[in-house]
């Protein structure tokens, strides 16, 4: 009966290993229910977050996955708005990949509110000069704009198929998908550059703090160009991991180039406007504010050494491993730097979120140190698992990669 719903032309495991592969993401997703309900019952007091620390790893693990989820529409962009056909390819799993970060990272913050209850509160009572509500808005109408790009990939499975009003219905909500793609681009412009724009007005956070372009600070346009440089990244990456995981040949080579060649381009002005915004940063801003930049990193943990491995280990190598047709042509250097053009990303957010909070505010301030209670550490887990499940089940009963039946058949 579970054949009947795979996909015609492509193999899949057994229903038993299958199950066998589901089970330890599904105890831990258990598991991390248990911690969610535990925060939402007795309050955030399960977790080690303080007045100080409010933005702890729940925050890190939303900027970390929303940036890595930007392939999902970066990806629509180039294919739907560009016309960049290769990219078809991908472009489902891409939206599945999405869908999950969004969704991940929504039920996340529902957590991070500590009083669910009013979470509502964020769109019937706005703070119209707080960026968060802009982030809140743009978050939630892509995640509803992703839900509606996931429903023609359900829609195509092989028994929903059968039923015509089902057929017809995905047949008219695939020629809307050129809008949905472009009003995704939009909306995800937007929240990540908000996403980075909130820690660049923190005036009183000179760690962060940047000057304004125009009515932004730098770091709007950073996440913005970061999150689309990763973005095919991730996708290059999640597809070579299910087809090592699976044995099976996805995607033709072109397309892993075509990703890889994407990502570097974009990566390497990323990395340009970084280095220029950070030496801004060293030599104008934060003597301005009464620090020098020296001062931020002679604390354990956060050495110059960690902007090293996010600027030039993480973000110029990859950038120029992934310019180079050589190096692209050889699958083991191109997931390499792919997998150093993510680091450098979740990198920067680690420092943007963790760092920007632990380190002094004040000249007579002090170090503040922050480690996630378990609780925290089983709810980020949970969205590692509740992506896994999705993803599992995604892959085997929808039709992820349209050239799977193709390659398979060689």
């Amino acid at each position: 009966m579970d054949k009947k719903f795979i996909s015609r032309g492509v193999s899949r495991t057994s229903i038993g290993n299958f199950g066998l592969w589901i089970s330890p993401w599904a105890l831990m997703l258990v598991v991390g229910l248990y911690a969610v309900m535990l925060c939402l019952f007795k309050g955030l007091n399960q977790t080690n977050m303080d007045n100080r620390f409010a933005f702890g790893l729940w925050i890190y693990l939303d900027l970390t996955v929303i940036a890595l989820g930007a392939g999902a529409f970066f990806t629509g962009f180039l294919l739907y708005i560009l016309k960049r056909k290769e990219l078809k390819a991908v472009i489902n799993s891409a939206v599945v990949i999405g869908f999950i970060c969004y969704s991940g990272a929504v039920g996340v913050l529902m957590v991070d509110v500590g009083q669910p209850l009013r979470a509502w509160f964020t769109f019937w009572h706005p703070n119209v000069h707080s960026m968060l509500t802009e982030v809140t808005f743009c978050i939630t109408c892509y995640l509803m704009v992703l839900a509606i790009e996931y429903v023609p990939v359900i829609l195509k499975n092989r028994k929903i198929k059968h039923v015509s009003s089902m057929l017809v219905f995905e047949h008219e909500l695939h020629k809307l998908i050129v809008v949905f793609a472009a009003v995704g681009t939009f909306l995800s412009f937007f929240h990540q550059g908000s996403l980075g724009g909130l820690y660049g007005v923190l005036i009183g956070r000179p760690f962060a703090f940047r000057p304004a372009l125009g009515i932004w600070p730098t770091t709007f346009f950073l996440f913005i160009i970061s999150a689309a440089a990763v973005g095919p990244s991730f996708i290059l990456l999640t597809t070579a991991l299910v087809s090592k995981i699976t044995g099976k040949k996805l995607v033709k080579p072109e397309v892993y180039q075509l990703l890889g060649k994407i990502s570097g381009s974009i990566l390497i002005v990323y990395v340009l406007l970084k280095a220029i915004d950070t030496l801004i940063w060293i030599n104008s801003t934060s003597p301005s504010l009464g620090f020098s930049a020296a001062s931020f990193y002679k604390f354990s943990g956060f050495g110059t050494w960690i902007m090293f491995a996010e600027i030039v280990l993480c973000g110029l190598v990859p950038a120029l491993m992934l310019l180079n047709q050589n190096i692209r042509q050889q699958f083991r250097w191109l997931i390499t730097a792919a997998l150093l053009a993510c680091t450098g990303i979740v990198i920067n957010r680690f420092v943007m979120t963790i760092q920007t909070l632990a380190l002094p505010t004040l000249p007579f301030d002090a170090y503040m140190s922050y480690v996630p209670s378990w609780q925290e550490v089983a709810t980020f887990l949970a969205v590692l698992a509740y992506g896994m499940l999705v993803y599992s089940f995604s892959f085997r009963y929808l039709t992820l990669f349209p050239q799977e039946r193709e390659l398979q058949s060689l």
